[in-house]
Formats: C-alpha cells, structure tokens, sequence
C-alpha cells in the first residue's frame, strides 16, 4: 500500500500544494515551523481521521478558510482509489471515494492505513492513561475499521449514563431518577465487553512484535512488557492483569458485578467509574513500570517498539504494509539508535520522513527528498522561482 499523490487545501499552513508520491523513502526537509509535519498529518489524518497533535478539528484549517480539504490517491495490489475528506469544523466532514460521497466519514476508514511515530509518542510511555487507550483503540480501528462504530457508540453510551448519575447526584427523588440506570448498565456492559475483550486479544497478539521490535531498536536484550490493568473489580481485574483473556460474556457479567459495587460511589460523583474508558495500558521493563522508572533512551525506544510492532502486527494482518510516517524522530535519537531503526523500515513499501536537517535521516535510507519553505513543497535540487527574493526579504529583516 502507498500513497501516489496527496492534495491539499487550505489544511493547516497550506492554502494549496500538490505532493506526488512513490514507493519507498521519502523525506521532507525543513526549518520548523515551514509546513513539513502538516503534510505528513494531513496523510494520518485521511488513514485514522484523528491528529497526532490536536484533538479538534478546528487547527486543522487554515486562518481565515471555512473547510480544509484532503484528498489523496492510494495504491494497493496495483488498484489505485481517489480518497477525499473534508473537514467542516463545528459541522459535519464529509468523505467520498471516488466519485461516490459516503454516508459517513468513517467509511473511509480502511483504505488507507498508516501507522506514525512522532515526538509526541513518547506520551505513551511517560503521560496519563488516556494515550495509551487511544493507542489501542486505533490499532483496533486499523486492524478492522468496524471497531469505530463500537467506539463511537460506547463514547455515546457513557455520555449518557455520565448525565443520568449527574442529575442523580442533586434530585431530590434520587430513586426515581435512577430507575432507568439499568438500562443504560446493560448497554454498556455490552458494548464495554466486546471493547475489553478485542483489547485484550490485541494485546496478546501485539507482545512478541513488541518484545523483538525493543530489542532491535534498543539494542539489548528485551524485557518489554505490557499488563492490561482493568478497573473491573479485583478478582477479574487480577485474572486479566495475570494474562487471562476473559471471554465477552464473562467480561459482560464482571462489568454488571463491578456497576453494583460501584453504584453509591458513581452516584456520589456523577461519573461511571467502571469500564474500557478507566483501563490502563502498563508498559513495563522487567519487574518495574516503564513511567518513572525507565531512562529517557528506554521511553523513546519503548514507544518506538509499540509504534513498530503495530506496524508489523498491521503487515501481517493485512498481507500488505501500511504506510509508515517518521515524524521528526532522527532528531531525537541517538546515532546507535537512528542506524538500527533505518535497517529495521528499510523494506517498508512506503515510508514518509520529516526532518529539520536531512543528516539526521540514516544514508541508507536513500530515497525521494523534498525542501519544504514556507509551505511551499519542491523536489531538492529545484530552484523555487521566488527563493531569491524570499532570500533577499530574509536578508533585509
């Protein structure tokens, strides 16, 4: 799978560019702070519709425009499909394949796949649960995209029984109010379970990629680990942490068990206190929790092993390979690390590099170089036709 041709408008710093695309390396070479990393976004974007750098759509237009626009031509077993997405901030996006306008945008959702590794990654191993979670439910999406529907309907279904405890919380006929609690724990537990369980089966699938990438990229012998810490109660949650893979209608009936316990303190706080959206992701080396304890050259190489093993847990799957985005990382490695992280990607059909300084990108990562100034996006080598006069106008500030 790759990328042909990636078309914006008005995304981000870019009122228009036009980027053509090929198979294998390709580097995009800039001062920060010139446009390279939205290129590379607004690519991840049309793969996963989220960001890597904000949470809402609004950034991702341009000042002043109503709508940004992405549209792309991907590549896979030699068919080629036009993607195009566009994004209505405090509106609804719209998608279309081809021709073909989608009901909604999440349909496109499969047909490009893109796994990317930015500074900002590092969050996953020194930040709050929250990263991590979205990690996992992204890798579900990516494996097989129906999980956004799931994820949308238990984001929808929380918000719901989060508002019923909240008005609980204050009426003065609490009891009344929570008759219908019921309802909304059985739709939860339900949708709850099936998230649980597709995490816990990804995360057993997922370790071995992740155990052999950190020893690669570390260059020492690998004791990464992950243990799913579940906010179920304590007898399930122990089981799960051990390794078990609970099956969806025991997960369902612990989720149930976990509400009952939990019903004067969730009512207390106006807040669902059991389920996928309070489970953790534990990133361990060895015997110790990775946050806190791991050196800053382990963090780097421990989100780069889970970035990494979604890549070849994706290339297996998938029996092709995502495209693989490399945000401004050489930068932030060490040169041991910078070379076995080139002979690990050397064979990617796809993969999209930004840097400040081209030298920080491996020579053996010979490929396509485009210079990136001022959202003005050329191949190295070709003269921009007002570079002199941006030079001079540099010159005179």
């Amino acid at each position: 799978m790759h990328l042909r041709h990636l078309t914006l408008a008005d995304f981000r710093s870019y009122a228009s560019a036009e980027v053509p695309l090929t198979p294998g390396i390709t580097t995009f070479v800039g001062r920060n702070g010139q446009g390279k990393t939205n290129l590379v976004e607004a690519a991840y974007y049309l793969a996963t519709l989220g960001s890597h750098r904000v949470a809402q759509d609004g950034p991702l237009v341009r000042a002043g425009a109503e709508q940004a626009i992405v549209r792309a031509a991907v590549v896979r077993a030699e068919r080629e499909q036009q993607l195009e997405l566009e994004i209505n901030p405090g509106r609804a996006n719209r998608g279309r394949v081809g021709r073909a306008a989608l009901g909604r945008p999440r349909e496109l959702l499969g047909t490009l796949r893109a796994v990317m590794f930015a500074p900002e990654d590092l969050a996953l191993v020194k930040a709050d649960p929250a990263g991590r979670r979205r990690f996992l439910d992204e890798l579900l999406v990516a494996r097989q995209p129906r999980w956004a529907g799931a994820r949308s309907d238990y984001d929808k279904i929380l918000k719901q029984r989060n508002a019923l405890l909240k008005t609980a919380r204050t009426a003065p006929n609490r009891a009344a109010v929570l008759e219908s609690l019921p309802v909304w724990d059985t739709h939860l537990a339900q949708v709850g379970a099936n998230l649980t369980y597709a995490r816990l089966r990804l995360m057993q699938d997922l370790q071995p990629y992740l155990a052999k990438a950190y020893e690669q990229v570390s260059d020492a012998a690998s004791d990464a680990c992950t243990t799913y810490r579940s906010s179920l109660h304590d007898e399930v949650a122990q089981a799960i942490a051990a390794g078990d893979v609970l099956d969806v209608a025991q997960i369902e009936t612990a989720l149930h068990e976990s509400f009952a316990r939990q019903r004067t303190a969730e009512v207390e706080r106006g807040l669902t206190l059991v389920g996928p959206h309070r489970d953790d992701l534990e990133l361990r080396l060895g015997d110790l929790p990775a946050k806190g304890y791991a050196s800053h050259g382990e963090s780097w190489s421990f989100a780069l092993g889970l970035k990494l093993a979604a890549f070849t847990l994706l290339r297996h799957d998938l029996d092709t390979d995502p495209v693989l985005i490399l945000d401004d990382v050489f930068a932030e490695l060490d040169s041991g690390r910078r070379e076995r992280l080139a002979e690990m990607i050397g064979d990617a059909e796809q993969v999209l590099i930004t840097a400040a300084v081209g030298e920080d990108v491996p020579p053996v990562l010979v490929g396509r170089t485009f210079d990136v100034v001022k959202g003005s996006v050329r191949p190295s080598g070709v003269e921009d036709v007002d570079q002199s006069d941006r030079a001079a106008d540099e010159d005179q500030a």
